[in-house]
């Protein structure tokens, strides 16, 4: 099992189309809070039209957003306590997706958890991805 991860902070709406289908990704969940940008093309409605002309599924998954309270930590470089507060706070009120999601990878389409921030270690998506591979042993995860 291998789930992708990717964040949009450098790229254009073509250009994270080309990434996500030179890894050959099916579905892409979208784990921003808020699903707007500033950046044409990459909020919500836009984003997921784009994919789909492009044969690629677009989720929109709030529950495992960064909630305002605690994007500030990394927005403002403290990864470091942002961290272990979204890492409870998922835990706390989106288990159960996870739990599901994880179920999901085993048999799903080839997904990537997509974000602004362009790197993972300082990003919330990865957070996730690691409470995902704990749910599922063996997951590998790349990032894109």
């Amino acid at each position: 099992m291998t789930l992708w991860t990717i964040g949009y902070e450098r790229l254009l709406p073509p250009e994270l189309v080309a990434e996500l289908q030179a890894a050959g990704i099916e579905r892409l969940i979208d784990v921003r809070y808020r699903p707007q940008s500033r950046r044409p093309g990459m909020s919500k409605t836009r984003l997921a039209e784009l994919l789909a002309d492009h044969g690629i599924a677009y989720e929109h998954r709030k529950t495992l957003g960064t909630p305002p309270d605690i994007r500030w930590h990394f927005k403002h470089g403290h990864a470091d306590t942002g961290a272990p507060l979204f890492r409870e706070h998922v835990e706390r009120t989106a288990a159960h997706e996870l739990d599901a999601l994880a179920a999901e990878l085993e048999r799903g389409p080839r997904t990537a958890l997509m974000c602004l921030e362009a790197d993972p270690a300082v990003c919330h998506r990865r957070i996730v991805a690691e409470a995902l591979r704990e749910r599922r042993p063996g997951l590998e995860v790349i990032d894109l």
